[in-house]
């Protein structure tokens, strides 16, 4: 078969597949080596400054949880960390002796914003053969696709 030839479409968009999965798995393992190499950290850790960095009043535990799409027990320890750390503060909510938010010190948003502009450093180095204008079509297509998954469910 030559390279232009096609197979069925379901076989081509198994190829697809496999192909964004390991595009995918490169990318994670290159952000996971560079986070722990330039600054000693894992990028489950920057995932949970990122996630404060865009709730400046703090989450839950359960909340932050969910948006990094996790189980409460992967975020505890990490958030521990932090804390031990100075980067994060647990405050008590109003009203739930039981609840606090996780909010990030002024020390965990300085870091957050060092690892952040290094994040993106890496990512635009690894997908710089794309254009801005098909980094954005294909961000659309996929976004297309996740939309077509969740309304399959």
């Amino acid at each position: 078969m030559s390279a232009t030839q096609l197979l069925s479409p379901s076989k081509e968009r198994l190829r697809l597949w496999l192909r964004l999965l390991k595009a995918s798995r490169g990318i994670e393992t290159a952000l996971r080596e560079n986070l722990r190499s330039d600054f000693g950290s894992t990028l489950p850790r920057f995932d949970v400054l990122a996630a404060l960095s865009r709730h400046s009043d703090g989450l839950r535990m359960s909340q932050l949880s969910g948006v990094l799409r996790v189980s409460n027990g992967n975020v505890t320890g990490i958030v521990e960390r932090l804390v031990e750390e100075g980067q994060v503060v647990r405050v008590p909510v109003p009203g739930d002796r039981r609840a606090s938010l996780v909010r990030l010190t002024t020390k965990g948003q300085e870091q957050c914003a060092i690892q952040a502009a290094a994040h993106e450093g890496w990512i635009d180095a690894m997908l710089g053969a794309f254009s801005a204008q098909e980094a954005q079509d294909l961000a659309q297509r996929l976004d297309q696709m996740v939309q077509k998954s969740n309304d399959g469910k």
